[in-house]
């Protein structure tokens, strides 16, 4: 049996970081669906294209592979800036929302399941998910990591200036008309702001054993 796992949750809740480990932990596949955009815009960018381009953009989601969500360079402005072109053709989005359903149905390298983290996971893309979690901490705290994370690479940050962005970033995603931030019906909510990595990580393979 294939176990489908959905992660979903706004920025630095730590939803990305929990994924990945149970997918380590648990040998299952792991999908950053996050990446996917930018994948797409950068390997626009990469053929000198411009990803506001439908062709070029649809063309590029048809032949996103897995192991494109590999490269560093998708962690860069520069990438983000062109997911955010990409992000807005509905071609591509359901072009990409099939790879992700795909991905799930059919994990590569045979794996026996797979964890997808994303803001649609649980109440679009993958609705029959066997495990639904929704990871959310207060957004103090999620700007303060967000903050670490920024200082870590080396850019300059402000306190402040995180926290609105995350503020104004919250509020697009849960006001946006297609495929609003939400937890599903059916999620488990888990709240990690006063938690460890490794304390949330246990509460989810807890979760995850109960429910498969």
């Amino acid at each position: 049996m294939t176990i489908v796992v959905a992660i979903d949750g706004p920025a630095a809740a730590g939803k990305g970081t929990l994924a990945r480990r149970v997918a380590q932990d648990l040998n299952l596949a792991y999908l950053d669906t996050g990446l996917l955009y930018r994948a797409t815009g950068f390997s626009v960018l990469q053929e000198q294209g411009d990803p506001s381009d439908e062709n070029l953009a649809l063309a590029a989601a048809q032949n996103l592979q897995p192991t494109d969500l590999e490269n560093d360079a998708l962690r860069h402005d520069e990438a983000a800036q062109a997911a955010s072109k990409v992000a807005v053709i509905q071609s591509v989005r359901d072009e990409l929302l099939a790879f992700q359903r795909r991905f799930a149905a059919e994990p590569p390298a045979g794996k026996n399941g797979a964890v997808l983290d994303g803001r649609d996971i649980g109440t679009v893309v993958c609705p029959h998910a066997d495990v639904k979690l929704f990871v959310t901490a207060s957004t103090e705290v999620r700007a303060q990591r967000r903050l670490k994370e920024l200082q870590d690479r080396g850019l300059d940050a402000i306190y402040a200036q995180v926290l609105k962005d995350m503020k104004d970033r919250d509020a697009r995603d849960s006001q946006r008309a297609a495929a609003p931030l939400k937890a599903a019906d059916d999620a488990v909510i888990l709240d990690t702001s006063d938690l460890d990595i490794e304390e949330v990580i246990a509460q989810a393979k807890s979760i995850i054993s109960e429910r498969t």
